[in-house]
Protein backbone atom coordinates (compact mmCIF):
# COMPACT_ATOMS: atom_id res chain seq x y z
CA UNK A 1 0.00 0.00 0.00
CA UNK A 2 1.35 3.54 -0.89
CA UNK A 3 2.57 5.54 2.52
CA UNK A 4 -0.46 7.61 3.46
CA UNK A 5 1.53 10.08 4.90
CA UNK A 6 3.11 10.58 1.17
CA UNK A 7 -0.02 11.11 0.02
CA UNK A 8 -1.40 13.52 2.67
CA UNK A 9 1.64 15.69 2.02
CA UNK A 10 1.02 16.26 -1.55
CA UNK A 11 -1.95 17.92 -0.05
CA UNK A 12 -0.74 19.83 2.50
CA UNK A 13 1.85 21.40 0.05
CA UNK A 14 -0.56 22.05 -2.40
CA UNK A 15 -2.53 23.84 -0.45
CA UNK A 16 0.22 26.00 0.86
CA UNK A 17 0.87 27.31 -2.41
CA UNK A 18 -2.70 27.85 -3.46
CA UNK A 19 -2.68 30.00 -0.38
CA UNK A 20 0.59 31.77 -1.10
CA UNK A 21 -0.83 32.61 -4.70
CA UNK A 22 -4.83 33.21 -3.43
CA UNK A 23 -4.46 36.27 -5.93
CA UNK A 24 -4.29 34.36 -8.65
CA UNK A 25 -7.74 33.70 -8.46
CA UNK A 26 -8.91 36.89 -10.25
CA UNK A 27 -11.58 38.18 -11.95
CA UNK A 28 -11.40 40.03 -14.81
CA UNK A 29 -14.46 42.66 -14.97
CA UNK A 30 -13.19 44.68 -18.07
CA UNK A 31 -12.46 41.53 -20.22
CA UNK A 32 -13.44 41.60 -24.30
CA UNK A 33 -16.74 40.32 -24.33
CA UNK A 34 -15.87 38.12 -27.08
CA UNK A 35 -13.43 36.51 -24.42
CA UNK A 36 -16.44 36.71 -22.18
CA UNK A 37 -16.54 38.28 -17.96
CA UNK A 38 -17.12 34.50 -16.79
CA UNK A 39 -14.20 32.91 -18.04
CA UNK A 40 -12.34 32.99 -14.54
CA UNK A 41 -15.31 32.24 -12.74
CA UNK A 42 -13.75 28.42 -13.04
CA UNK A 43 -11.23 28.60 -11.22
CA UNK A 44 -13.20 29.81 -7.89
CA UNK A 45 -15.71 27.19 -8.18
CA UNK A 46 -12.98 24.22 -8.89
CA UNK A 47 -10.96 25.87 -5.83
CA UNK A 48 -14.70 25.65 -3.61
CA UNK A 49 -15.47 21.98 -4.53
CA UNK A 50 -11.78 20.89 -3.43
CA UNK A 51 -12.27 22.84 -0.49
CA UNK A 52 -15.61 20.82 0.62
CA UNK A 53 -14.00 17.85 -0.32
CA UNK A 54 -11.52 18.49 2.12
CA UNK A 55 -13.76 19.41 4.51
CA UNK A 56 -16.09 16.45 3.86
CA UNK A 57 -13.66 13.59 4.19
CA UNK A 58 -12.37 15.14 7.42
CA UNK A 59 -8.52 14.05 7.10
CA UNK A 60 -7.07 18.14 7.89
CA UNK A 61 -4.80 19.34 10.35
CA UNK A 62 -5.86 22.36 11.80
CA UNK A 63 -3.22 24.26 9.85
CA UNK A 64 -4.73 23.02 6.25
CA UNK A 65 -8.24 23.73 7.87
CA UNK A 66 -7.29 26.90 8.35
CA UNK A 67 -5.47 27.44 5.89
CA UNK A 68 -9.06 26.38 3.74
CA UNK A 69 -11.45 28.37 5.10
CA UNK A 70 -9.01 31.26 4.60
CA UNK A 71 -9.16 30.19 0.98
CA UNK A 72 -12.89 30.09 0.86
CA UNK A 73 -12.87 33.38 2.86
CA UNK A 74 -10.49 35.17 0.19
CA UNK A 75 -12.08 34.15 -2.88
CA UNK A 76 -15.81 35.02 -1.67
CA UNK A 77 -15.19 38.26 0.11
CA UNK A 78 -12.27 39.60 -1.92
CA UNK A 79 -13.09 38.19 -5.47
CA UNK A 80 -16.70 37.51 -6.05
CA UNK A 81 -17.25 40.65 -3.70
CA UNK A 82 -19.32 38.58 -0.91
CA UNK A 83 -21.08 37.14 -3.85
CA UNK A 84 -21.69 40.34 -5.99
CA UNK A 85 -20.08 39.34 -8.56
CA UNK A 86 -21.60 36.23 -9.18
CA UNK A 87 -25.02 38.64 -9.56
CA UNK A 88 -23.11 40.60 -12.04
CA UNK A 89 -22.01 37.31 -14.15
CA UNK A 90 -25.39 36.38 -14.13
CA UNK A 91 -26.93 39.79 -15.15
CA UNK A 92 -24.00 39.63 -18.05
CA UNK A 93 -25.38 36.27 -19.58
CA UNK A 94 -28.52 35.50 -18.02
CA UNK A 95 -28.82 32.22 -19.09
CA UNK A 96 -25.16 30.95 -18.38
CA UNK A 97 -25.03 28.32 -15.61
CA UNK A 98 -21.95 29.43 -14.86
CA UNK A 99 -22.82 31.87 -11.75
CA UNK A 100 -24.69 29.13 -10.69
CA UNK A 101 -21.69 26.08 -10.56
CA UNK A 102 -19.70 28.19 -9.07
CA UNK A 103 -21.98 29.38 -6.43
CA UNK A 104 -23.25 25.65 -5.22
CA UNK A 105 -20.29 24.04 -3.28
CA UNK A 106 -19.62 27.69 -1.67
CA UNK A 107 -23.64 27.46 -0.49
CA UNK A 108 -22.58 24.03 0.27
CA UNK A 109 -19.76 25.55 2.83
CA UNK A 110 -21.93 28.41 4.52
CA UNK A 111 -22.05 31.28 2.01
CA UNK A 112 -25.44 33.13 0.44
CA UNK A 113 -26.17 35.47 -1.95
CA UNK A 114 -29.60 35.29 -2.31
CA UNK A 115 -30.02 37.37 -6.02
CA UNK A 116 -28.01 34.19 -6.96
CA UNK A 117 -30.78 31.62 -5.75
CA UNK A 118 -33.85 33.86 -7.24
CA UNK A 119 -31.92 33.32 -10.66
CA UNK A 120 -31.19 29.96 -10.24
CA UNK A 121 -35.13 28.73 -9.22
CA UNK A 122 -36.00 30.97 -12.15
CA UNK A 123 -33.09 29.84 -14.75
CA UNK A 124 -34.73 25.94 -13.55
CA UNK A 125 -37.86 26.94 -14.70
CA UNK A 126 -36.76 28.10 -18.29
CA UNK A 127 -36.11 25.37 -21.50
CA UNK A 128 -33.31 27.24 -22.39
CA UNK A 129 -31.11 25.68 -19.25
CA UNK A 130 -32.77 22.29 -20.42
CA UNK A 131 -31.66 23.24 -23.93
CA UNK A 132 -27.99 24.49 -23.08
CA UNK A 133 -26.30 22.83 -25.78
CA UNK A 134 -23.01 21.01 -23.82
CA UNK A 135 -21.56 17.95 -23.98
CA UNK A 136 -23.15 14.92 -22.31
CA UNK A 137 -21.15 15.26 -19.43
CA UNK A 138 -21.05 18.52 -18.23
CA UNK A 139 -25.07 18.09 -18.85
CA UNK A 140 -24.80 15.37 -15.91
CA UNK A 141 -23.22 17.40 -14.07
CA UNK A 142 -25.76 20.51 -14.33
CA UNK A 143 -28.35 17.75 -13.32
CA UNK A 144 -26.34 16.63 -10.37
CA UNK A 145 -25.71 20.51 -9.18
CA UNK A 146 -29.66 20.69 -9.53
CA UNK A 147 -30.10 17.85 -7.17
CA UNK A 148 -27.66 19.20 -4.50
CA UNK A 149 -29.12 22.53 -4.56
CA UNK A 150 -32.41 21.04 -3.81
CA UNK A 151 -34.08 21.35 -7.38
CA UNK A 152 -35.42 17.97 -9.39
CA UNK A 153 -33.13 17.67 -11.97
CA UNK A 154 -34.09 18.92 -15.39
CA UNK A 155 -33.55 15.92 -17.29
CA UNK A 156 -33.18 13.38 -14.78
CA UNK A 157 -29.46 12.20 -13.89
CA UNK A 158 -30.69 8.21 -14.77
CA UNK A 159 -31.53 9.35 -18.21
CA UNK A 160 -28.07 11.48 -19.19
CA UNK A 161 -25.73 8.69 -17.78
CA UNK A 162 -26.16 6.35 -21.01
CA UNK A 163 -24.69 9.52 -23.06
CA UNK A 164 -21.71 9.83 -21.55
CA UNK A 165 -18.49 7.93 -23.04
CA UNK A 166 -17.77 6.16 -20.03
CA UNK A 167 -21.34 4.76 -19.86
CA UNK A 168 -20.67 2.90 -23.65
CA UNK A 169 -17.41 1.37 -22.10
CA UNK A 170 -16.06 2.06 -25.81
CA UNK A 171 -12.44 0.50 -26.81
CA UNK A 172 -10.18 2.18 -23.80
CA UNK A 173 -7.43 2.59 -26.27
CA UNK A 174 -9.15 5.27 -28.03
CA UNK A 175 -8.97 7.27 -24.86
CA UNK A 176 -7.25 10.41 -25.64
CA UNK A 177 -6.66 14.31 -23.69
CA UNK A 178 -10.47 15.54 -24.25
CA UNK A 179 -12.26 12.42 -23.95
CA UNK A 180 -9.80 11.20 -20.63
CA UNK A 181 -11.29 14.44 -18.83
CA UNK A 182 -14.81 13.53 -19.68
CA UNK A 183 -14.36 9.85 -18.13
CA UNK A 184 -12.88 11.62 -15.14
CA UNK A 185 -15.41 14.04 -14.20
CA UNK A 186 -17.88 11.74 -15.07
CA UNK A 187 -16.78 9.89 -12.40
CA UNK A 188 -16.36 12.73 -10.32
CA UNK A 189 -20.47 13.16 -11.01
CA UNK A 190 -21.83 9.73 -10.28
CA UNK A 191 -19.90 9.59 -7.09
CA UNK A 192 -20.43 13.70 -6.04
CA UNK A 193 -16.85 13.98 -5.91
CA UNK A 194 -16.05 11.03 -3.89
CA UNK A 195 -19.08 11.22 -1.35
CA UNK A 196 -20.70 8.17 -2.79
CA UNK A 197 -18.69 5.74 -4.73
CA UNK A 198 -22.11 3.59 -4.63
CA UNK A 199 -23.14 5.82 -7.77
CA UNK A 200 -20.73 4.49 -10.23
CA UNK A 201 -23.18 1.72 -11.94
CA UNK A 202 -21.07 -2.09 -11.59
CA UNK A 203 -20.74 -1.96 -15.36
CA UNK A 204 -19.03 1.34 -15.42
CA UNK A 205 -16.95 0.32 -12.25
CA UNK A 206 -16.20 -2.60 -13.48
CA UNK A 207 -14.81 -1.44 -16.85
CA UNK A 208 -12.97 1.10 -15.10
CA UNK A 209 -11.48 -1.71 -12.73
CA UNK A 210 -9.73 -3.44 -15.61
CA UNK A 211 -9.11 -0.34 -17.54
CA UNK A 212 -7.73 2.25 -14.95
CA UNK A 213 -4.25 1.02 -14.09
CA UNK A 214 -3.62 0.66 -17.96
CA UNK A 215 -4.33 4.75 -18.15
CA UNK A 216 -2.57 5.55 -15.26
CA UNK A 217 0.44 4.08 -16.89
CA UNK A 218 0.39 5.57 -20.03
CA UNK A 219 -0.52 8.66 -18.65
CA UNK A 220 2.57 8.60 -16.17
CA UNK A 221 4.70 7.76 -19.07
CA UNK A 222 4.15 10.63 -20.62
CA UNK A 223 3.88 12.64 -17.75
CA UNK A 224 0.69 14.64 -17.88
CA UNK A 225 0.85 15.13 -13.87
CA UNK A 226 -2.74 16.87 -14.43
CA UNK A 227 -4.02 14.28 -16.15
CA UNK A 228 -2.75 11.44 -13.70
CA UNK A 229 -3.82 13.17 -10.68
CA UNK A 230 -7.30 13.02 -12.33
CA UNK A 231 -7.11 9.61 -12.72
CA UNK A 232 -5.50 9.25 -9.20
CA UNK A 233 -8.99 10.46 -7.89
CA UNK A 234 -10.55 8.32 -9.74
CA UNK A 235 -9.22 5.26 -8.33
CA UNK A 236 -10.09 6.68 -4.96
CA UNK A 237 -13.90 7.15 -5.80
CA UNK A 238 -14.16 3.47 -7.01
CA UNK A 239 -15.45 1.07 -3.98
CA UNK A 240 -11.91 -0.74 -4.43
CA UNK A 241 -9.53 1.86 -4.49
CA UNK A 242 -5.63 0.14 -5.44
CA UNK A 243 -4.16 3.86 -4.43
CA UNK A 244 -1.53 2.38 -7.03
CA UNK A 245 2.30 3.13 -5.16
CA UNK A 246 4.39 3.67 -8.21
CA UNK A 247 1.93 6.30 -9.39
CA UNK A 248 2.04 8.06 -6.14
CA UNK A 249 4.96 7.93 -5.88
CA UNK A 250 6.44 9.90 -9.16
CA UNK A 251 3.26 11.91 -8.51
CA UNK A 252 4.74 13.39 -5.31
CA UNK A 253 7.97 13.58 -6.62
CA UNK A 254 6.84 16.07 -9.85
CA UNK A 255 5.43 18.19 -7.37
CA UNK A 256 7.53 21.37 -6.58
CA UNK A 257 8.95 21.96 -3.51
CA UNK A 258 6.71 24.80 -2.80
CA UNK A 259 3.71 22.88 -3.58
CA UNK A 260 2.79 23.74 -7.51
CA UNK A 261 2.23 20.62 -9.72
CA UNK A 262 3.27 21.31 -13.07
CA UNK A 263 0.41 20.47 -15.90
CA UNK A 264 2.72 18.16 -18.43
CA UNK A 265 6.18 17.28 -17.85
CA UNK A 266 8.14 20.27 -15.73
CA UNK A 267 6.90 23.98 -14.51
CA UNK A 268 6.35 26.60 -17.23
CA UNK A 269 8.19 29.54 -17.62
CA UNK A 270 6.94 33.38 -17.72
CA UNK A 271 4.84 36.19 -16.03
CA UNK A 272 3.26 35.09 -12.55
CA UNK A 273 -0.30 35.16 -14.23
CA UNK A 274 0.86 33.30 -16.80
CA UNK A 275 2.26 30.75 -15.11
CA UNK A 276 -0.73 30.40 -12.47
CA UNK A 277 -3.01 30.03 -14.78
CA UNK A 278 -0.97 27.06 -16.27
CA UNK A 279 -0.52 24.84 -13.16
CA UNK A 280 -3.48 26.02 -10.70
CA UNK A 281 -5.69 23.34 -12.31
CA UNK A 282 -3.01 20.45 -11.62
CA UNK A 283 -1.64 21.87 -8.12
CA UNK A 284 -6.25 21.63 -7.08
CA UNK A 285 -6.31 18.37 -8.71
CA UNK A 286 -3.28 17.29 -6.32
CA UNK A 287 -5.22 18.49 -3.20
CA UNK A 288 -8.01 16.75 -4.26
CA UNK A 289 -6.49 13.45 -5.14
CA UNK A 290 -4.72 14.05 -1.61
CA UNK A 291 -7.59 14.42 0.48
CA UNK A 292 -9.98 11.73 -1.22
CA UNK A 293 -6.57 9.10 -1.13
CA UNK A 294 -5.81 9.94 2.22
CA UNK A 295 -9.45 9.51 3.46
CA UNK A 296 -9.18 5.89 1.62
CA UNK A 297 -5.89 4.62 2.56
CA UNK A 298 -6.66 5.51 6.34
CA UNK A 299 -10.15 3.43 6.03
CA UNK A 300 -8.17 0.38 4.80
CA UNK A 301 -5.61 0.83 7.60
CA UNK A 302 -9.10 1.12 10.33
CA UNK A 303 -10.30 -2.14 8.42
CA UNK A 304 -7.16 -4.09 8.41
CA UNK A 305 -6.61 -3.47 12.35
Amino acid sequence: MTDTRLIHNVGVRALEWLWAHRDGFRLEPDADPETGFLERFKPIGELALICRVLFREGVAGSRQAQLARRLLDHAWRDTLDGGRMLVRGQRTEPASPIPFEVYLPFRELGYSQPEVERATELNHRLESWVSFETTPTRRLGLSAFQRRFGLAPRPPEADLVGATWLARTPEPWTVEGHTAYDVTHTVFHLTDWGENPDGLPPGIADYLATWLPVWIDDWLDLRRWDLLGELLVVDACLPRPTLDPPAWEAFAAAQQSDGAMPAIRAMPEGEPDEVFDVVYHPTLVAAFASFLATSRSLSELSRAS
